[in-house]
């Protein structure tokens, strides 16, 4: 199998939470500056997609359900509705909870990853917005082959992995991250369970992956950009 490059992407506050609206405050620099430095380093990633799990989302999706009516006749494990299109914007969706009404957010052409249990009245719903999917041949996403999927049919080379943590903590656990970019901005959110820019539950990383520190740069409103390369752990060897 081959796979593109994977980069995955996150900003946090200083004690690795993903809630903005949630972070303290500085006087160095506020939520919109933190998010702009964001979007400029993800722009200079270059990527052919950029992949974030269902709840991230569901935040830019916002479409309601509307299953076709009658039976309904669909493709099998994939429909690729565009495959010139650049960027992609990826949504892991194992259940198919996700409803679009649209083809793209924001101009990047949507495929939807999703598992095999899916029914086909969410598949023709998917197909008649124009967007594209791919169906898993197992209950859960195979995510090493999917990455290979996107690889041959869709030409992706360069994938920006931007969460939420559940789904960094499966790539990083299944030892598909190459390089792995942290946004560290100067701010708090100390909230009990608060979420993170990775998780893989009570399992964790440990032996899974291993980081190594490859720049640290100062950037502009307090916050500092730290890239590592990512290899996998002695367990995944």
């Amino acid at each position: 199998m081959t796979k593109p490059y994977v980069v995955c992407l996150m900003v946090s506050s200083l004690d690795g939470s993903l809630s903005l609206s949630k972070w303290t405050t500085s006087p160095d620099g506020s939520r919109d500056d933190w998010s702009a430095s964001y979007e400029k380093i993800h722009d200079s990633l270059k990527a052919d997609a950029w992949i974030a799990g269902r709840v991230t989302m569901a935040e830019m999706a916002k479409g309601a359900p509307h299953p076709p009516a009658g039976k309904v006749s669909v493709e099998r494990p994939h429909h690729f509705a565009a495959r010139d299109a650049r960027p992609f914007a990826i949504a892991l969706d194992t259940s198919g909870k996700l409803h679009f009404g649209r083809p793209d957010i924001n101009g990047d052409h949507v495929v939807v990853l999703l598992g095999r249990a899916v029914t086909d009245a969410h598949l023709a719903e998917l197909a008649a917005d124009g967007v594209s999917y791919i169906v898993s041949d197992a209950d859960e996403i195979d995510l090493a082959a999917t990455l290979d999927v996107l690889r041959h049919e869709l030409g992706i080379q360069r994938l920006a992995l931007e969460g939420g943590g559940g789904i960094n903590g499966a790539f990083f656990a299944a030892g598909l991250v190459d390089e792995f970019n942290v946004i560290m901005t100067p701010a708090l959110d100390a909230r009990a369970g608060c979420t993170s820019i990775v998780n893989f539950g009570d399992a964790g990383l440990a032996g899974k992956t291993e980081l190594s520190l490859a720049s640290c740069e100062k950037i502009d409103h307090g916050a500092v950009h730290l890239r590592y390369t990512v290899t996998p752990g002695r367990s995944q060897q």
